[in-house]
């Protein structure tokens, strides 16, 4: 059996809990509703696993390589992080600016091939809409995730991994301006979101397996 690992932030953990039975861990977002569509459809037998933890940036996604990321020895790993990396530091003033969030990143990956030469890994495009929480910094938000959005898709590229853009995709479904339908506060996906995200990265998934 083959194994998928689930990586990034807040909106890959969505409340996950590794005690829950019901969902296995794999909290209620797009992660839940990718394992479960993947299990109807019968594609091949999949151990899915989720280690995204709310709030981390690159470097905590760095800091946990070990123990969340090589000694779980997942076959294929998706990773969506950058939101926090902005967010962190237009609020708290400890985020990651986007020279060090490409560095990090590129360790983060050197090390993973080192150990797991075999794995197979999708990058999902981080990504951010107008709402309760971007709005009054929200040309700071917008421009400072493309950013990392922009050397996220560059890190792909470099070392031919399957990149997943979600900034438009976003974009488009929420031109009418009925924002709240895709996004619960302009980072944090609603479930409607959360099938987006599930849709574009089963999509991905199935063209590498």
């Amino acid at each position: 059996m083959k194994t998928f690992l689930f990586q990034g932030d807040s909106i890959t953990d969505a409340n996950r809990d590794d005690d829950n039975l019901i969902n296995s861990g794999l909290g209620c977002g797009y992660a839940f509703m990718l394992a479960s569509e993947f299990d109807k459809k019968g594609n091949t037998e999949m151990n899915f696993i989720n280690r995204g933890d709310s709030g981390d940036r690159i470097t905590d996604v760095y800091a946990r390589i070990k123990e969340d990321i090589i000694n779980l020895k997942p076959d294929y790993m998706s990773i969506l992080i950058g939101v926090n990396d902005v967010s962190h530091e237009l609020t708290m003033n400890c985020g990651v600016i986007t020279e060090k969030f490409r560095k990090i990143y590129r360790m983060l990956i050197d090390e993973i091939i080192e150990s797991l030469p075999q794995i197979k890994i999708i990058i999902l495009e981080p990504f951010v809409l107008k709402g309760t929480c971007t709005e009054k910094l929200w040309d700071d938000f917008n421009t400072e995730v493309r950013k990392r959005a922009e050397a996220s898709k560059q890190i792909a590229e470099e070392y031919n991994f399957t990149f997943v853009p979600l900034q438009d995709k976003f974009d488009s479904l929420s031109s009418d301006g009925n924002v709240s339908y895709w996004s619960v506060d302009g980072i944090h996906p609603t479930q409607a979101g959360h099938a987006v995200i599930k849709d574009e990265l089963m999509q991905a998934l199935l063209s590498i397996i």
